[in-house]
C-alpha cells in the first residue's frame, strides 16, 4: 500500500509538472504576441465630419474638373484618417535650433552620398546649370536634404497625408485640400496610380518632395521621354529642382551668404532689436549690404554696398552670424525655413569642395601618367 501511494504520489507531480511545462511553453509561444498585441498602436478615431468632407469634396472635383465621381469616390473611399500624420506636422524639424538642426544633414554619410550623385550625375548637372544658371552643389544639395538622394522618398500613402490634412487639420486645411486636388489632376496628367504613391506626410512626392501643385507647375521633362518622372529619371529630378530655384528668382553666379561679424555696437543693438534680423523664419532681403555695414555688419567676403540682404542669426550654444542673399531667400522659397536653406548651403559647398578637391588629384595624376 504505501509503494503504490508512492506510485501515485510521484504520477501527480509529474504530472503537474507536466502541466507547468505545457503552460510555460505556451506562454513562451504566445507572449510575443500579446506583446505586439500591447505594443501595436490603436488607430486614432475619424473626426466625425472626415467622411462627410471628403464626399463633399468628391463632388466639387467631379462638377470642376470632370473627374469621375464613382472613381473619385472610391478613392477616397479607401484613404484613411492618420493620427501620426497629424502629430507629425506639430513637430517639425524646422522648429530644432540650428546646432541641433544642422547635424542632422551635415553628416558624412551624406556628403559622400552627394558627392557619388556629383560624379555620377555630372554632365545632367553641367547642362542644368546652363539651361538654369543654378550651380550643380545647389540642386545635389536639396536632393541630399529631401531624400538622401533618392534612398527615402516617404513612406506615407499620399492619398492618407493629403485627405488627412486637407479634412482634419484646421490650421492649413484649406492648403492641403487645394494640395490634394492638385494630386488628383497630377495623377491624371501624368498616369498615376493615386492609391499607391507614398511620399512624406505632408504629401510631397519624388526625390525632390515636390508638393503636387509644384510638381504640376514646376516639374519638367528633362529627358524629352514625354513624361516627367520625380521618382526614376535622374534627368527630370535634376532639370526640376533647377527650374523651381530659377523661377523662384535664382540669380546665376551670385553668392548664397556670406558669414558676417559683428561689433560690440551691433550685438547691443540686435539685444536691443533696433537691427532687423531674420531667425528661423525667411525674411526677404532688402537691406543694402553698405547699410549693414554702416550698423557694425561686416561681411567676411567682399559685397557690393547696394546688394540686397538680410542679417540672418541661427541661434545655438554660440550663434552663427550670416549675411543672406537672394539666392538664400530664393532655396527658402523651395522650404520656408532659414534652417533649411543654411543647410543646403552647408551640405552643398562641402560636396563640392570634395568633388573639386578629387578632380584636381585626378587631373594632376592623369597630367603625370602623361609626362
Amino acid at each position: 500500500m504505501f509503494l503504490r501511494f508512492l506510485h501515485i504520489k510521484r504520477e501527480i507531480r509529474v504530472r503537474a509538472l507536466s502541466e507547468k511545462c505545457f503552460w510555460f511553453k505556451a506562454l513562451m509561444f504566445f507572449w510575443p504576441l500579446l506583446l505586439g498585441l500591447g505594443a501595436a498602436p490603436v488607430r486614432a478615431a475619424e473626426p466625425a465630419d472626415y467622411r462627410s468632407s471628403a464626399r463633399t469634396f468628391a463632388a466639387e472635383m467631379a462638377g470642376k474638373h470632370g473627374l469621375d465621381p464613382v472613381a473619385l469616390g472610391g478613392l477616397l473611399g479607401l484613404a484613411r484618417y492618420r493620427q501620426d500624420i497629424v502629430d507629425a506636422m506639430r513637430r517639425p524639424s524646422e522648429a530644432k535650433p540650428w546646432s541641433a538642426y544642422r547635424p542632422l544633414f551635415l553628416t558624412q554619410t551624406r556628403i559622400q552620398g552627394g558627392l557619388a550623385f556629383r560624379r555620377a550625375q555630372a554632365e545632367l548637372l553641367a547642362r542644368a546649370e546652363r539651361d538654369y544658371g543654378v550651380p550643380p552643389e545647389v540642386v545635389v544639395a536639396i536632393i541630399g536634404v529631401e531624400t538622401s538622394y533618392g534612398g527615402n522618398v516617404g513612406k506615407h500613402r499620399v492619398i492618407d497625408a493629403l485627405t488627412t490634412l486637407g479634412f482634419a487639420y484646421p490650421p492649413r486645411a484649406a492648403f492641403f485640400r487645394g494640395e490634394l486636388e492638385s494630386f488628383l489632376l497630377l495623377a491624371r496628367d501624368e498616369a498615376i496610380d493615386p492609391a499607391r504613391v507614398t511620399g512624406s506626410y505632408a504629401g510631397a512626392v519624388g526625390q525632390p518632395q515636390f508638393i503636387p501643385s509644384s510638381y504640376r507647375n514646376f516639374a519638367v521633362d528633362f529627358d524629352g521621354d514625354g513624361r516627367r518622372d520625380l521618382w526614376r529619371s535622374q534627368a527630370d529630378v535634376i532639370g526640376s529642382v533647377a527650374n523651381y530655384l530659377k523661377v523662384h528668382g535664382w540669380r546665376a553666379g551670385q553668392p548664397v551668404a556670406v558669414p558676417a561679424n559683428l561689433s560690440a555696437e551691433a550685438q547691443a543693438n540686435l539685444a536691443a532689436g533696433t537691427v532687423p534680423v531674420a531667425r528661423k523664419a525667411p525674411v526677404e532681403p532688402i537691406t543694402p549690404a553698405g547699410e549693414l555695414a554702416g550698423q557694425g555688419v561686416a561681411s567676411a567676403e567682399a559685397l557690393d554696398p547696394a546688394t540686397p540682404a538680410a542679417l540672418l542669426v541661427l541661434d545655438g550654444p554660440e550663434d552663427e552670424y550670416w549675411i543672406a542673399l537672394n539666392n538664400f531667400y530664393v532655396i527658402t522659397r523651395y522650404n520656408r525655413s532659414n534652417l533649411y536653406a543654411m543647410a543646403v548651403h552647408q551640405l552643398g559647398r562641402e560636396i563640392e569642395a570634395l568633388y573639386s578637391a578629387t578632380d584636381s588629384r585626378q587631373a594632376t595624376a592623369n597630367q603625370g601618367g602623361a609626362d
